[in-house]
């Protein structure tokens, strides 16, 4: 499959959207952006739920929307998850999931019923109706339908909104499942950077209805000039790969270009890639290596920018080894540093998240 071409102009009272992008036909695409940024509205547009007067939409070879076509929702071969779980009250799981699947002749079924109720583990909930389940599971159903019908391409439109940070966590590794082994390009509308983080390969940043950056999810949490970099979850995101653990201190070590971390022991295989998020706030800087120190990441990096956050805070981006990390200090400890562009430093990393 080809690359997701959308472009559109479209607007009503009080707000305009004027996008155009060319989005990747692999992995996950976070459109992300504060509330009101027009998120959902283009998503809308992508699904043929509104249609704008000046658009053009194609995924591979097929066009959706142009000047003189407009393909309607029910016959584009997507599959949609809202916000709430829209499953029939009446419809135990197994029917809620055959509503979907008889949208599609059998000779058209890329997608297996099996593999979904394995992949998202609702086997057990089949016979259920969804007032017998818990939020999370009929997210998961609700997926589950969106995908029985074999789409080519899946939007999500922050499916996870609605559920308590508990049921999140039940979820999110069910997402993941997706992203691995589902070879169908998932559009994921979020304003959850922690979400993004996790599950994004690439990003849409909306504001105002604009296109304000988009590109490789790693690149653009690491640059200071977006919206997303602006509060106290601006850091890096970086991808490695598991190096060994440390079975007496419990410890698991994973490498990337710019060096070696230990996080706590990760039930992870030796070489498997993982993702690894650092906070801005977590990060520390000297002009030498520290000994007698209960910091045991602490990597040498050379500055490459500063950007004020604030009256008395300061970003500052390093370079490690071709990786981009972002620490926060205050105003007063860059001048006491001396901190400029090329200087030489080490980050002292207090915090590592494992996402992926």
């Amino acid at each position: 499959m080809n690359d997701l071409a959308a472009r559109f102009r479209h607007g009503y009272p009080g707000f305009a959207l004027e996008v155009d992008v060319r989005l990747p036909s692999r992995g996950v695409t976070a459109i992300f952006g504060p509330s009101g940024s027009g998120k959902t509205t283009l998503l809308r547009l992508i699904a043929g739920l509104e249609r704008a007067a000046d658009g053009y939409l194609a995924v591979a070879d097929e066009v959706w929307q142009d000047a003189n076509s407009f393909v309607p929702t029910h016959a584009r071969p997507l599959g949609y998850v809202f916000q709430d779980a829209r499953l029939f009250p009446h419809l135990d799981v197994r029917r809620n999931l055959d509503y979907g699947l008889r949208r599609i002749p059998p000779s058209s079924r890329r997608v297996a019923l099996d593999d979904v109720i394995d992949l998202l583990g609702i086997g057990p909930l089949m016979d259920r109706k969804p007032g017998r389940l818990s939020g999370g599971e009929r997210q998961r159903v609700a997926i589950a339908r969106a995908l029985v019908v074999s789409p080519r391409l899946l939007l999500m439109d922050e499916p996870l909104a609605a559920l308590d940070q508990a049921r999140k966590q039940e979820v999110l590794p069910y997402l993941e499942r997706l992203h691995d082994t589902l070879d169908i390009p998932v559009l994921y509308v979020s304003h959850a950077i922690d979400e993004v983080a996790r599950l994004a390969d690439h990003m849409v940043v909306l504001d105002g209805g604009r296109v304000v950056a988009q590109g490789s999810t790693s690149d653009l949490m690491a640059r200071t000039d977006l919206p997303l970099s602006g509060d106290d979850g601006a850091g890096a995101l970086i991808e490695a790969s598991v190096a060994g653990h440390d079975e007496t201190y419990q410890l698991t070590d994973v490498v990337f270009a710019g060096g070696r971390l230990s996080l706590p022991r990760q039930a992870r295989a030796v070489g498997q890639r993982v993702r690894v998020r650092i906070l801005a706030r977590d990060v520390s800087l000297t002009l030498a290596a520290q000994t007698g120190t209960s910091i045991i990441n602490i990597l040498p990096a050379r500055v490459t920018g500063i950007t004020a956050a604030g009256p008395s805070q300061s970003v500052v981006s390093l370079d490690l080894g071709g990786t981009t990390l972002l620490a926060r200090v205050t105003r007063k400890s860059v001048d006491a540093l001396g901190l400029k562009p090329g200087l030489a430093v080490h980050a002292q990393i207090k915090g590592v998240a494992l996402v992926k």
